[in-house]
């Protein structure tokens, strides 16, 4: 094979057909120093998101002249690579595990068992320009250096080298080239190695190919100026390659089995009836030899569009990501102005005038195709004189697959022929032009004039409608191995990392929305086992009968949980002795006036302020020696302080010998260790027996105060639990903290609850902590909902919650398809394997379809299901977790 580059100069390309090229690579990621430089939208966007999107693309294709191509190259992802992105952000340091491992790397472990041996790639758009010079110095030694080229090969010399005027010609014709391009996509100028990987994917296509991911970090392959000319090294071996259509497969042919084995080698340059094999003309694929193999190709021209497309239907490139193999497409472009291109349609016109004349003469009359043309040039002359920027698009559209094998190759360029033909598009495998079009994939390469008949002429916005510029992800660039996109028909890795949104400038909330068992509980586990494994911390206030978060917790975080048990009172939540100083004596008042229902301004409130205040000052400060306080002043006061210290110590008495209320006011229990980051990385609150008052008792005083006592306990009690997690998330801004609350509704009844919920979402962000919620109504989730910056939406039968469902992932909630998809299409009940299918919107503004994978390490998947009759009872923990009094072995922190 011929390699196509005589030079490189940043991303800059000098052909040896005499043409200079400027690659750029669209929607490029992260820079060089690894900030994002714009949002990736996901499968799934509102209609205004799509039509500004389309706006964009019109204007991209608008803004350019001449004859650009477009490439979409699927890009192999190595395993290896999501293990990478999995670590960043993770400093390396002590283990907490058992086996003396960084609890992050049974993680790692697992993902890269998960896929290995899966096809995964992601999608890649490059932008080639030729440049063009009005200089006729320019194009002599274009032409000189071109009929150099082909003596160069031929002769065994190197190409002539590019003079330093003429680098800088070019260089400045590139700026005005992307000075026309700015304010459509994001795009960068490709490095050198990455458009030698451009060829190196091309012909091991169907092989162990290189990574881009390499090339993007790589400064290899590209030319200097030395001594007044460009010098570029040798592309010489990226040409080792030998190029047969129609080569036989011994898996497919008979090789063994020759009438002439003599004069037949297994190249298949012999006579093809020599051979027990079919006519070439059924081997319509290309044979792709090299050092690392032999690979089979077969390229597909779009022959015939449809002439009619719906706006939700025409995103043809769009549409080949659900295919379960990747695909390839090289777009050729020939844009003509308006008016050139309205004095073609006029000559059609004239044409068709002509043949109705001759057609008139005939008895069978004017047939009706010629009718339907007629019309169609009246409706392309319309929209062409509708603005004078308007361009005609000529456009070649080759599609390649691929495979080891030829049958693989075959059944895949079959399959897309399917697809295509479904959606009224033909695609044909010309017999002959294999290589030819195999060329046009190749950067710096001259359109062979044989694939000039696959031309299909649109207008810019009907050309735009393709999607060809468009890139769909979902997730985060890195973070923790969430599961895979349904939206791709191979594997495609979905990662988030909710721990480096606020170093984003973004929230680290999440909302999870779906009926019951359609998996909320089961994403909120794995995110929340992520936050510890990773360096964080994670609080979780769990309401559940079966206490399924303290379960969780114990297996998947041995020796590193505290539990905080309501009922079973074995640690104190005492304010006095979890809080030292004015914040101690704050909540312990806070606690003391909506237990027992008291003003802070009356007497009663004055006197219950001294009594707290004289026990925070004692040696042994603690809700008990509040009650002690207030009974010894009942005996030494006089008059309305003496009766009101001696009522507020008889309700108190009352509360403290409720068994709710004995991890308040009991002293002999030890006390909650607030200090996270040295006791424990997952706290789990039960909240189990705790009753709170109905949400309709507190718009009304006499009524709330008219509740049972267990009821107006559990409300007291829930605010320390509230001033327990805040805490906790607000201690160290330096570490991640993720609060969890499952089924929301339970703790936003009460204003205790939405005043947590509410402080999480407005200052979560600076303290470096986030909220996950899960409930069954978007509704339950508050009205700061519109703070989260994650959100999950799951199978939601009920079409009203659907709605809302739809509308909080920031999707259309009346698209009927979207609908369907979310009540019958997420999850669908009694479907094994079909479990944990949500839609997920990231802060990048991308929602996309994904299902949610258990990592398979045991001390996860022990516990992290509730479904009844599936559910692995807990193991018991091989360390039992930490005492209120004992601090475990610390752990590294994840870097911020």
């Amino acid at each position: 094979m011929r390699v196509p580059i005589r030079h490189i100069a940043g991303h800059l390309v000098w052909s040896t057909h005499g043409s200079v090229w400027a690659v750029y690579r669209l929607h490029p990621g992260p820079d060089g120093q690894g900030r994002r430089e714009e949002s990736v939208q996901g499968t799934y966007v509102p209609a205004a998101v799509r039509d500004e999107r389309l706006s964009k693309v019109t204007h991209l294709v608008r803004s350019m002249s001449g004859a650009p191509r477009l490439f979409g190259l699927c890009a192999r992802v190595d395993p290896g690579e999501v293990a990478l992105r999995m670590i960043e952000g993770i400093e390396p340091g002590g283990a907490s595990l058992d086996d003396g491992v960084h609890p992050w790397v049974e993680n790692v472990e697992a993902v890269l068992d998960l896929l290995a041996e899966q096809e995964m790639h992601r999608r890649t758009l490059w932008l080639a320009v030729p440049l063009t010079t009005e200089s006729a110095g320019l194009r002599v030694t274009a032409s000189v250096g071109s009929a150099w080229a082909e003596l160069s090969s031929t002769l065994g010399i190197r190409p002539v080298p590019v003079a330093r005027h003429e680098v800088s010609a070019y260089q400045e014709q590139a700026v005005r080239v992307e000075a026309a391009l700015a304010g459509g996509i994001a795009f960068r100028p490709a490095r050198p190695a990455e458009i030698v990987w451009m060829i190196g994917h091309a012909v091991h296509r169907g092989l162990p190919e290189p990574l881009l991911a390499e090339a993007e970090t790589s400064s290899l392959y590209g030319g200097r100026v030395r001594d007044g000319v460009l010098r570029s090294p040798s592309y010489a071996d990226l040409g080792q390659v030998r190029l047969q259509e129609g080569g036989i497969d011994p898996a497919v042919d008979d090789v063994d089995g020759l009438q002439s084995s003599g004069q037949v080698s297994r190249s298949g340059r012999s006579a093809w009836w020599r051979l027990n094999s079919g006519s070439p003309l059924r081997r319509r694929w290309l044979q792709v030899e090299s050092e690392a193999g032999t690979g089979y190709q077969a390229q597909l021209a779009l022959a015939e569009c449809p002439p009619v497309v719906g706006q939700d239907s025409a995103d043809l490139f769009a549409q080949l990501e659900l295919l379960d193999f990747p695909v390839d497409y090289t777009v050729d472009l020939t844009l003509v102005p308006a008016e050139k291109a309205r004095d073609q349609v006029r000559r059609k016109k004239t044409e068709l005038v002509d043949q109705a004349d001759q057609y008139d003469a005939r008895p069978t009359g004017m047939p009706a195709s010629l009718i339907e043309a007629a019309r169609d040039l009246g409706e392309l002359d319309a929209r062409l004189s509708r603005t004078s920027v308007e361009v005609e698009v000529q456009s070649v559209t080759v599609l390649t697959v691929w495979g080891p094998t030829a049958a693989v190759c075959d059944a895949r360029a079959r399959a897309l022929t399917a697809l295509l033909g479904g959606a009224d598009y033909r695609a044909v495998r010309p017999a002959g032009l294999q290589e030819a079009l195999f060329a046009l994939g190749l950067p710096a390469t001259v359109r062979p004039g044989a694939a000039r008949e696959f031309t299909q002429h649109q207008v810019s916005e009907d050309w735009a409608l393709g999607g060809a510029f468009t890139a769909a992800e979902v997730g985060d660039p890195n973070g923790m191995f969430l599961g895979i996109d349904l939206d791709c028909g191979t594997t495609r890795p979905v990662m988030i990392n909710v721990a480096d949104a606020p170093k984003q400038d973004a929230s680290a909330s999440m909302g999870i929305v779906g009926d019951l068992g359609a998996g909320k509980s089961v994403l909120q586990k794995l995110i929340a086992e992520s936050v510890w494994a990773r360096g964080g911390c994670a609080i979780c206030i769990d309401r559940t009968p079966v206490r399924e978060w303290a379960t969780f917790a114990r297996t998947a975080a041995t020796g590193r949980v505290q539990i905080i048990d309501a009922a079973q009172a074995e640690a104190s939540i005492d304010p006095l002795r979890m809080f030292d100083g004015p914040e101690g004596r704050h909540y312990a008042l806070s606690y003391l006036t909506l237990q027992l229902g008291i003003g802070p301004m009356s007497t009663s409130g004055e006197v219950l302020h001294h009594a707290v205040e004289q026990a925070a000052t004692s040696p042994e400060p603690s809700m008990h020696r509040v009650l002690e306080v207030l009974e010894e002043m009942a005996t030494r006061e006089a008059g309305k302080r003496q009766d009101a210290a001696a009522t507020l110590a008889g309700l108190i008495r009352v509360v403290a010998t409720n068994p709710l209320a004995r991890m308040v006011f009991d002293p002999a229990l030890p006390p909650v260790r607030l200090d996270a980051s040295s006791a424990s990385d997952m706290i789990v609150i039960t909240t189990t027996g705790l009753k709170l008052p109905p949400k309709a008792a507190f718009a009304n005083p006499e009524i709330l105060h008219q509740q049972p006592l267990e009821a107006l306990i559990g409300r007291a009690v829930l605010y320390l639990i509230a001033a327990i997690a805040r805490q906790t998330a607000f201690e160290d801004p330096e570490r991640f903290t993720a609060v969890v609350l499952d089924e929301l509704y339970w703790l936003t009844s009460s204003a205790e609850g939405t005043a947590l919920v509410h402080e999480i979402l407005h200052d979560g962000r600076k303290h470096g902590a986030g909220l996950l919620a899960g409930s069954h109504d978007a509704e339950e989730l508050g009205p700061d909902r519109g703070l989260m910056a994650y959100r999950a939406l799951a199978r939601t039968a009920d079409r009203e919650r659907a709605r809302r469902g739809l509308e909080f992932v920031g999707l259309d909630p009346n698209d009927g398809e979207l609908l369907r998809l979310v009540t019958t299409g997420l999850s669908p009940v009694g479907q094994r394997g079909r479990e944990g299918e949500f839609l997920l919107a990231c802060p990048r503004q991308n929602t996309g379809r994904i299902k949610v994978l258990i990592p398979r390490i045991p001390r996860i998947t022990n516990s992290i299901t509730t479904t009844p009759g599936r559910r692995t009872s807990a193991v018991s923990p091989t360390r039992p977790e930490p005492r209120s009094g004992e601090a475990p072995q610390t752990r590294p922190k994840e870097a911020v």
